[in-house]
């Protein structure tokens, strides 16, 4: 988390942008910053286009229209060399990991570290096996492949892999979904080390009230096309907006409350 009194720094950076499938306005003058060394986790109601936001922010959605940065660099508009270079600064692990289902646990960690490293077989094999014990998988798991695995094991193993460049900043969409809730917050505790431990700044796209109490310095609500408001998840009660009201207010949020 941001040091209070030291001036922040936004390692993303989100100016009016305008996502738009055919006649569907998802986003229109969005603005965002996500400050260096933060967990932000990104809310909303159904179809607010969270995910979007995060699969524009790394490419893979082309808005159209509005400004990103992303450590300095237009990953929009700017030169696909930088853009090329800025990917390999950033880790990423999708909602239902999206491993390659032929590849064993180890390969695909060591996914990206083929596309963007010349190492030797067995830097990768060391390198690789030393991601998933950081993600509290046992090494038994490196030959499996994901259909061997559970469902939070999948998860880990999404994880190890977004980690394998040893990324500035992790993306997570929708984390904790499909896990128990032991389990959800066991993966919330093993953010919140990795965060602290690697110095990461985290965005999470996530619905999970538990994970926003447990590990997130600052809330994201996305509405009405745009950030509606963000700020640490304490000031959340004070906003009145209807989904806002029902989401940090209801029964759920007050259980959330509690644990945290």
């Amino acid at each position: 988390m941001p040091q209070p009194g030291v001036e922040r720094e936004a390692v993303i950076r989100v100016r009016g942008l305008r996502n738009q499938f055919g006649a569907q306005v998802v986003h229109d003058g969005l603005d965002l910053d996500v400050w260096r060394g933060e967990v932000l986790g990104v809310v909303g109601g159904s179809g607010t286009g969270k995910s979007v936001l995060l699969r524009t922010i790394i490419g893979l959605n082309k808005p159209a229209a509005g400004e990103i940065e992303v450590l300095g660099v237009d990953v929009v508009n700017g030169a696909a060399e930088e853009r090329h270079k800025v990917e390999q600064r950033w880790g990423v692990a999708f909602q239902d990991g999206a491993l390659f289902s032929s590849l064993s646990v180890l390969q695909n960690v060591q996914a990206p570290m083929r596309e963007h490293l010349d190492l030797s077989q067995s830097l990768m094999d060391a390198l690789g096996a030393l991601k998933i014990s950081l993600v509290g998988l046992p090494q038994n798991s490196c030959p499996k492949f994901p259909s061997e695995l559970s469902g939070g094991m999948r998860k880990r193993a999404a994880l190890a892999r977004a980690l394998a460049l040893d990324p500035e900043i992790v993306f997570l969409d929708e984390p904790t979904a499909g896990l128990d809730p032991i389990g959800a917050a066991a993966y919330d505790e093993l953010i919140g080390a990795l965060q602290r431990a690697l110095g990461l700044t985290v965005f999470m796209v996530t619905h999970d009230l538990d994970s926003l109490y447990a590990i997130c310095d600052r809330v994201a609500v996305l509405a009405e096309k745009r950030v509606l408001v963000e700020g640490p998840i304490e000031q959340m009660t004070e906003v009145d907006h209807p989904w806002v009201r029902e989401y940090f207010m209801g029964p759920r949020a007050r259980a959330a409350q509690q644990k945290g």
